[in-house]
């Protein structure tokens, strides 16, 4: 860890140093280092964004998963925006990650009618990212949190690693007395 921090610290000096000679157009021209630099973001600011969501135009298909007894789709859903009067953009609703579960009724046979779906928000996602060959998660939701019927069904996402891959169950629990 002493390296890694003496290494970044020479390396802030050596791009400060050429910043300022003008050697260096960007920060990771400047640093020996620059595959520690994340090239991902969360900004939005350098996209075409439209209210909807739409990024530019660009189409997201969902990705399939098609097992013994049961398949499930992961199916990005962009954030949608609303325009504001100044002209500025305002998140209305975060983007997620779907997942869809559908029970197998048969060989390669799935009963889409009788689906299941599970939101992971981005923090969730990031939990799984970094999973390690060991690790297991599992995450909480209630449908209907913010109304009067919280806490009458929960969902559960499991997900636990195996030698060969990970296991993902989804359970609904259901405390409605009828």
């Amino acid at each position: 860890m002493m390296k890694l921090s003496r290494s970044l610290l020479s390396s802030r000096s050596q791009l400060s140093e050429k910043l300022l000679a003008g050697e260096a157009n960007y920060v990771r021209d400047g640093l020996k280092s620059h595959v520690l630099i994340s090239q991902a973001g969360m900004s939005t600011t350098g996209h075409d964004v439209s209210a909807k969501g739409s990024l530019g135009g660009r189409i997201f298909a969902p990705y399939y998963v098609y097992k013994g007894k049961a398949a499930f789709s992961v199916d990005p859903v962009l954030p949608t925006f609303m325009k504001l009067d100044s002209g500025d953009l305002k998140v209305k609703r975060k983007g997620v990650i779907l997942l869809t579960f559908a029970p197998a009724i048969g060989e390669r046979k799935y009963d889409w009618a009788k689906k299941q779906h599970f939101a992971l928000s981005p923090t969730e996602v990031g939990s799984l990212l970094t999973m390690g060959p060991r690790d297991s998660s599992e995450f909480f939701h209630d449908p209907a949190m913010l109304s009067s019927n919280a806490g009458q069904m929960r969902k559960s996402l499991s997900i636990k690693a195996n030698a060969d891959g990970f296991f993902i169950s989804l359970s609904e629990y259901s405390t409605c007395v009828q």
